[in-house]
């Protein structure tokens, strides 16, 4: 049975179990995705996803229609949960200098040349970056999560949120030209 939003919703707080299912049914990859993103090894993926429906389900009387979609509220909840298990567990990351503001990201002339080896080399400079930057690089470029979404996600302001994926993308840009 498909539900919509907001039956979703009134049926989530009644605790019905085909709502549950149909929660995870339809949310679960993208919850998983972000997840995984941060947390980067599968089992802890998949532990931290627990948590994240978990809570999600624990707290629905909390979430507000007016505030986000189910979604977003559930994105916010898994990029938090995820950040909390990384700064738990893992080494702090080194990080990158991102200060040096006069590179230009098109100054090769091969830029376009190779998509291959430039996803690859993307691939490669998105795992460099530390959990906070690669949930932010996902729910935007893989997840089209919008600039008001992905603040609402990280506890910001959308302008906040734009001049960090500006910065990322030269940071970004700078890794791939070191490797």
């Amino acid at each position: 049975m498909e539900y919509d939003e907001t039956r979703l919703i009134r049926d989530l707080l009644q605790q019905k179990r085909a709502a549950h299912k149909q929660l995870l049914d339809r949310y679960g990859p993208m919850v998983f995705r972000l997840v995984m993103r941060i947390v980067r090894r599968q089992e802890d993926a998949e532990e931290v996803y627990q948590d994240v429906f978990v809570k999600a389900l624990s707290n629905i009387e909390s979430y507000g229609s007016h505030q986000a979609t189910l979604g977003t509220w559930l994105s916010h909840i898994a990029y938090h949960e995820a950040l909390n298990f990384v700064r738990r567990t893992s080494p702090a990351f080194v990080s990158i200098d991102d200060t040096d503001k006069n590179q230009n990201i098109f100054e090769t002339p091969d830029f376009l040349q190779q998509k291959e080896e430039r996803i690859l080399q993307m691939e490669q400079a998105i795992e460099m970056l530390p959990p906070q930057e690669q949930a932010l690089i996902s729910m935007f470029y893989y997840d089209n999560m919008s600039l008001g979404d992905i603040a609402y996600v990280t506890d910001s302001i959308p302008s906040t949120v734009g001049s960090r994926l500006s910065r990322l993308r030269k940071k970004l840009y700078r890794i791939i030209q070191s490797l």
